[in-house]
């Protein structure tokens, strides 16, 4: 399950300046963000990348934050990344009640595919949904839901009705959604090589084989000579 992280985050509150600023203030070191929700309204912030960093790999998706001298916990909603470095460029923060269920998405973690019969027979394992709508407690929130796909056969097909959700933890999406399969290799297309004949010579200058009775018929049409037109009377 995921529990707030025992450490609190700190936050400094910034004004929303725009881009300009959001890029200065990335440059300095600092990860702009937005808390939100809670029946209050949105509070623009700033926080340190190395420790946000930090905390998003230790933490679950529920922590506390301190922000103008008040503490509360919140919903790591969204977190915006650099498309080449993968570093954090904005985070959105959702102020949450840890009484109050809330509606999240986690992660859909499979093990065993290399395993699975159909993979070891040349199959290919495919995962068609990486994440799963849930309502729960924001304390009860797991980090992933896995499900074990080792006994899988060629062409099997894997639906959400399999997962078993933690206690505390209700699937919302559709229990018939597909979620992976195993399908066979594709095959590519062999091109048929198409041959031609052609008049061949060896390294004694004779033709060769099935080229020689066409070599021949060509040098007997060079040297007929033309018929010899009729006398008129």
């Amino acid at each position: 399950m995921a529990a707030t992280d025992t450490s609190t985050l700190d936050l400094t509150t910034r004004d929303p300046e725009g881009s300009r600023s959001a890029r200065r203030m990335r440059r300095e070191g600092r990860v702009p963000g937005v808390i939100y929700g809670g029946g209050e309204d949105p509070q623009h912030f700033s926080v340190d990348a190395r420790i946000l960093r930090n905390t998003l790999a230790r933490a679950g998706q529920v922590i506390e934050v301190a922000l103008d001298g008040a503490s509360t916990n919140v919903l790591i909603k969204d977190v915006q990344r650099h498309p080449v470095r993968g570093e954090a460029t904005h985070v959105d923060l959702l102020r949450v009640r840890m009484d109050v269920a809330i509606h999240a998405t986690v992660p859909i973690e499979f093990s065993g595919s290399e395993e699975a019969p159909g993979v070891v027979e040349g199959g290919i394992f495919n995962q068609e949904l990486r994440e799963v709508n849930i309502e729960a407690l924001p304390g009860d929130i797991p980090d992933s839901i896995g499900h074990d796909v080792s006994g899988l056969e060629m062409n099997a097909t894997v639906t959400l009705d399999v997962l078993t959700a933690p206690q505390g933890v209700t699937l919302l999406d559709d229990p018939e959604t597909v979620i992976a399969t195993i399908t066979p290799p594709t095959l590519e297309p062999v091109e048929e090589e198409i041959e031609t004949e052609t008049a061949l010579v060896g390294e004694d200058g004779e033709p060769i084989e099935g080229a020689e009775a066409a070599a021949e018929g060509e040098a007997a049409e060079e040297g007929a000579e033309p018929a010899a037109e009729s006398d008129e009377s």
